[in-house]
């Protein structure tokens, strides 16, 4: 007779045409569909709105705004150099999936992006021509200019990543939580995580990820229109720029069905190359000697202007300067933290929370320093030696900046049509990438899921880029980034609770039951004698894997059989020298039971020590066992069938208490 107690629990049925959290999906979809059409219809009246409530958000939540990302910075700073900051982001022994150096790469990979083409010269330029307060075309402005431009670039859009990034990766890796933005608040609410409140935070999520990636997308569209028109003379015009949005999403929609593979990551693989080749030219083809003084001298004094510049909110000078720029990368950046915070997150594990912080404050944050200061000094240079009027031009057309700078350097031409290829592949990964991102929080973190779902999302961020170009341009791209990030905002600050309340809990001992409950479950018990045996004696590598063939995987081949009769669908996996066993629970993650082979180090007073003895290491196996709950690996080697179905189902036990599976 079925487990009443496994109902609950049983996985969703997969379907070949969907596979979905249907609240989720559904009101998500919903409601972009309705901002896509009334937006459409109404463009006007759209864009009106728009102005009025980014001038309501800026004026009422701009103190908000500031306060909350300037408490981020501060939280990630704290978790990196306090003791939480040994905690590894998975079990114990957990090594990281990725080398320093590829890491590095992937982090690299990450800070690049439509708005650093974009805002490479213009953002510069434009603080340079028109500053918040001050006057313009001075030295003066050139040295506010850089540190405006690194201060929305810098740590607090990186604090911004790291605060969900960790978040996810934490409760994934080393909880056993999905990877999904509902799972750090398990500590603050519990079960109610699977309900309407997690069902919330995701739509939440998704609906600031939609907007953020078409707002990317809305200001790569504005850019290629101006690189076309500088190389072909095709019309700077709405319409134009809605043919090319049409275009560039139906080759993203191909780079989706492709997959990530042969898609997205080609792509990635391209777009570094030709960012690396276009900086590394103006570099030299520009004043090299100082832009490369300008770059230190840039760090020094965002440095020393940081604590000031992270709380001015002009509140003596008042001026729209600060919604137009502070305030919208702010939001652009919450916006967009479901999506990187996710691709760092997945990318990490393994690491310390020491680790994860100072490389991803430390990586993306100088490389965006060093293109910024290429880009921006490069284009102030030429500005204030009279080379060309790159200011007049920016405060005209901000997206012609970049292609002023290039054409007053040698080969402009051919780096204008690089820089245009470059934002026209950065659309396309910006597009998919999101739209994967998306599809795995609307799917309740489910792996596999049909194509069409992900061509759907991808559809969808061209589609609002779209309206959001004919419902006012620029303006209503940072007003929709500004209003779609506020909830979010709310939702990062309990994100930074729970995950305080769970690195609290397990410093103090209470890391299996993130509710706070405890639940008692004896361990398997042994007689002396097979204690002794399992201390003293050393196993060979043959005679541990004959004991993971013999006896670990009967015991869970057992339990497999009995769950499939329960009705679960667990999933064993079986290698030479380890077993995976896998009980799926839909929403509420997966449980996972391993035993594997693992080597130590003899001791050496276990032999003499020979003249040979140098040149080896002497080493035994144990057979260890491991789960998703972050527990420490513990030994079962010599266990018996019976000891080691009891072990497992002690900790499956503790699994379903504090996933609240009832």
């Amino acid at each position: 007779m079925p487990d009443p107690l496994l109902n609950e629990a049983r996985p969703p049925r997969k379907s070949a045409r969907i596979q979905v959290n249907p609240p989720v999906f559904f009101i998500s979809a919903g409601l972009i569909f309705t901002f896509a059409v009334l937006g459409a219809l109404f463009a006007e009246q759209a864009a009106m709105l728009f102005a009025q409530v980014q001038a309501f958000i800026v004026a009422d939540f701009g103190w908000f705004y500031v306060g909350a990302v300037a408490g981020f910075l501060f939280f990630v700073i704290y978790l990196m150099l306090s003791r939480h900051g040994e905690i590894k982001l998975g079990p114990d022994d957990s090594e990281p999936d990725y080398s320093y150096l590829s890491w590095f790469a992937m982090l690299f990979s990450a800070g690049m992006g439509i708005g650093l083409v974009f805002f490479g010269v213009a953002e510069p330029i434009q603080h340079y021509a028109a500053p918040p307060v001050g006057e313009s075309g001075t030295v003066e402005a050139a040295r506010q200019a850089m540190v405006l431009t690194f201060l929305h670039w810098g740590l607090h859009a990186w604090a911004i990543y790291i605060v969900v990034g960790l978040a996810l990766a934490y409760f994934s890796f080393r909880r056993g939580l999905p990877l999904a933005l509902r799972s750090p608040l398990f500590p603050l609410i519990g079960r109610r995580i699977y309900g309407p409140i997690g069902h919330s935070v995701d739509i939440f999520a998704v609906i600031g990820t939609m907007f953020g990636v078409a707002t990317s997308l809305g200001l790569g569209v504005l850019q290629v229109n101006a690189g076309f028109n500088y190389l072909f003379g095709l019309p700077i015009a709405v319409s134009n720029q809605l043919l090319l949005i049409a275009g560039i999403t139906g080759i993203a929609t191909v780079s989706v069905f492709l997959g990530l593979d042969r898609g997205v990551k080609r792509l990635s693989e391209l777009n570094i190359i030709l960012a690396v080749l276009l900086l590394v030219f103006v570099l030299v083809a520009g004043p090299t000697i100082f832009l490369l003084d300008a770059y230190l001298q840039n760090i020094g004094a965002y440095l020393d202007s940081l604590i000031q510049r992270t709380f001015r909110l002009y509140a003596y000078e008042p001026n729209p300067w600060l919604g137009s720029w502070t305030l919208f990368y702010w939001g652009w950046w919450i916006a967009w933290s479901p999506f990187v915070g996710m691709f760092i997150a997945r990318i990490s594990r393994g690491r310390t929370i020491r680790e994860f912080i100072s490389g991803v404050l430390l990586v993306p944050v100088l490389f965006s320093f060093l293109w910024m200061t290429v880009f921006g000094n490069t284009a102030i240079w030429l500005d204030m030696g009279g080379v060309a009027p790159i200011a007049e031009t920016a405060l005209n057309n901000l997206p012609v900046a970049l292609f002023a700078t290039l054409e007053a350097l040698p080969l402009g031409a051919i780096t204008s049509l690089i820089a245009t290829l470059l934002i026209i592949t950065f659309f396309v990964t910006s597009a998919d990438s999101g739209a994967l991102v998306i599809d795995t929080i609307t799917s309740g973190a489910a792996v596999d899921t049909p194509v069409w779902q992900r061509i759907f999302w991808a559809i969808s961020a061209g589609t609002i880029a779209g309206v959001l170009l004919l419902a006012g341009g620029l303006e209503a791209l940072q007003t929709a980034a500004i209003a779609s990030a506020l909830p979010f905002a709310v939702i990062m600050i309990f994100i930074c609770f729970g995950l305080l309340r769970a690195l609290q809990m397990e410093a103090s001992g209470s890391a299996i039951d993130l509710s706070g409950a405890t639940i008692a479950a004896a361990d398997p018990e042994l007689g002396w004698h097979q204690r002794l045996t399992s201390l003293v004696h050393h196993y060979t590598a043959e005679q541990i894997a004959s004991f993971i063939g013999d006896t670990a995987r009967p015991a869970l081949e057992a339990v497999a059989e009995r769950m499939r009769e329960s009705g679960f669908a667990p999933e064993l996996a079986v290698e030479a020298d380890r077993l995976d066993l896998t009980i799926p629970h839909g929403e509420r993650g997966a449980f996972s039971y391993a035993v594997r082979s693992r080597s130590f180090l003899a001791a050496s007073f276990m032999w003499a020590e020979t003249r040979k003895s140098g040149r080896g290491e002497q080493r035994h196996y144990r057979a260890m066992a491991h789960t998703s709950e972050a527990n420490p690996p513990h030994d079962v080697t010599g266990f018996t069938q019976d000891q080691i179905i009891n072990d497992l189902l002690n900790r499956y036990a503790r699994f379903r208490h504090s996933h609240r599976i009832e």
